[in-house]
């Protein structure tokens, strides 16, 4: 029997029960089910991803030309730049690398009003994106815009200068210098109208004219000169009142011994409250001609007084003298368009600045004041309308009624009134004593009684502290300068400014750079968009 062999026409059955049996754990088996999500989702995340990357990338490049349109309508709206408004952009603009964004049309400057001028500039443009296009995106739209403003609106400035002894030669020659100097500046820069400097020199006192001081209720006999004791409580506040009462300075002068003159004949000069016309407050003026010759006309001499002229300095700023200002328009003292003047503090509608510049170069002295004793009445001195020597034997000391004799102290003798007592012989009030003989000769020479006292440093430097306080706290914005000054006043000085970057400590010709800096300060430059 022939053997014969088999054809495998399929597998084992054995390997086919393997292959069913895998197949049978393949099916069972999840491992990779989330191969495809989790590609998906990468996929996903990287178009979200690269959207977010573009929007970084297109906020950094919108940010820095935002900062960079900024700074160049800044520069352009200066008052001071010469050069024209859209240069100025288009160079910021090509510095910063941003030059391609730059179109003319799209900068505005407008500098038609004087004391004004606004630069406004725009960007529209589109920016490139790069991974939002994986995302099936496009290039992003990418806008700026900024407008800058420089403008001196309504001003009411008070000049508060040291005119005291220590001023004179140099001092003085660059102090006038220096302010007429920041008076072209502000006049050329501002409307006319718009802008009120008052000038208050000051040195022992503060002298006003004589229809200034009309409008104050005052106690006391001054034929001369009008001055303000002021009391320490008045230092607290920026008002003046003119319902208030308060105490008229004396005509006297407390430091020369020998100095007297024929009565009713010149009376003292080197009194304490001045009456020379150079030395009266300047009143809200604006013109530039009348404001630089006040200036160049002040004359050095006296003590220091900085909080009187503070004091001063911040009445004329304060709506409560608007009353005194609105009469002062009828005459030809005050330019009728400031009979509104001076506006309310911090007034939104008046859009009003105030600003005081003080400036000293040295500290608070004595201020001297007659006693209240011997501020009125009949003094026990009387005068021979007969004699005008020089000796003053022309002064009795006392008189006796019941001889109608008058002692006088030089010859030691009791003299009889040719006419009975009282026509040659004339019983002075102290007003009248003190206007004509220094307070030291009648003190030496004729009573040997004390009737001047006085005001220190301490005192004056709190005072002056407690009105510069006032000041700023009715949001009046003050400079000081203080110009070769002492220890003492540039503390008092640096303590009274609004800020550190207020005060300004100078030598010689840098007081101008002071006043040219505090010119440019004042002139508002602000972003308006």
């Amino acid at each position: 029997m022939t053997q014969r062999f088999k054809t495998a026409t399929a597998l084992p059955l054995y390997v086919l029960n393997q292959g069913v049996n895998r197949l049978r754990a393949f099916r069972r088996d999840d491992d990779g089910a989330m191969t495809y999500p989790t590609i998906a989702f990468l996929l996903m995340m990287l178009g979200i991803g690269g959207i977010g990357v573009d929007f970084m990338r297109m906020e950094r490049d919108r940010t820095h030309l935002q900062a960079t349109l900024d700074r160049a309508v800044l520069a352009a709206a200066d008052l001071d730049q010469t050069l024209d408004g859209k240069l100025v952009v288009q160079d910021y603009l090509n510095k910063a690398g941003l030059g391609e964004y730059y179109s003319p049309e799209n900068v505005v400057v407008d500098d038609a009003t004087l004391g004004r001028k606004s630069v406004s500039a725009s960007v529209t443009s589109t920016f490139e994106a790069h991974l939002l296009k994986f995302s099936n995106g496009s290039d992003m739209p990418i806008y700026a815009a900024s407008k800058a403003e420089e403008s001196i609106d309504n001003l009411e400035i008070s000049l508060v200068l040291d005119v005291s002894g220590s001023m004179r030669g140099s001092r003085l020659s660059n102090l006038k210098v220096a302010a007429k100097d920041f008076i072209e500046t502000m006049v050329a820069n501002t409307e006319d109208g718009k802008m009120s400097i008052s000038i208050v020199p000051y040195a022992t006192q503060v002298s006003v004219s004589d229809d200034l001081m009309a409008q104050f209720n005052t106690t006391g006999v001054n034929a001369f000169a009008n001055c303000i004791n002021f009391d320490g409580s008045d230092f607290n506040t920026t008002a003046m009142p003119l319902s208030a009462t308060y105490e008229r300075t004396m005509h006297f002068d407390p430091w020369y011994r020998y100095r007297k003159t024929p009565l009713g004949n010149y009376h003292i000069n080197n009194e304490v409250c001045d009456t020379e016309n150079y030395r009266e407050v300047l009143v809200m003026e604006k013109d530039e001609t009348k404001l630089k010759n006040f200036i160049q006309a002040l004359q050095a001499w006296g003590n220091t007084s900085i909080d009187i002229g503070m004091k001063w300095g911040t009445a004329l700023l304060d709506p409560s003298t608007q009353p005194a200002i609105a009469n002062l328009t009828t005459g030809s003292d005050v330019p009728d368009v400031f009979s509104n003047r001076p506006f309310a503090h911090n007034d939104p509608d008046a859009d009003t600045l105030k600003i005081v510049v003080l400036m000293t170069d040295g500290q608070n002295t004595s201020q001297y004041f007659i006693d209240s004793p011997y501020r009125s009445g009949a003094s026990d001195i009387y005068y021979d309308t007969r004699r005008t020597d020089e000796w003053g034997y022309s002064y009795y000391n006392a008189y006796r009624s019941s001889s109608k004799k008058y002692y006088q102290r030089y010859t030691g003798r009791w003299e009889y009134d040719p006419r009975g007592g009282s026509n040659y012989a004339h019983r002075l009030t102290y007003p009248e004593l003190f206007s004509y003989t220094s307070v030291r000769w009648v003190r030496d020479y004729l009573v040997n009684r004390s009737f001047v006292e006085a005001h220190g440093n301490s005192t004056k430097n709190a005072r002056t502290k407690a009105i510069c306080d006032a000041a700023k706290a009715q949001g009046i914005t003050v400079y000081t300068i203080g110009f070769e000054a002492p220890s003492n006043g540039r503390a008092v000085l640096r303590d009274c400014a609004s800020t550190d970057a207020h005060f300004y400590d100078v030598d010689g010709l840098e007081i101008k750079e002071a006043f040219k800096s505090i010119a440019t300060s004042i002139r508002q430059l602000r972003l308006t968009q």
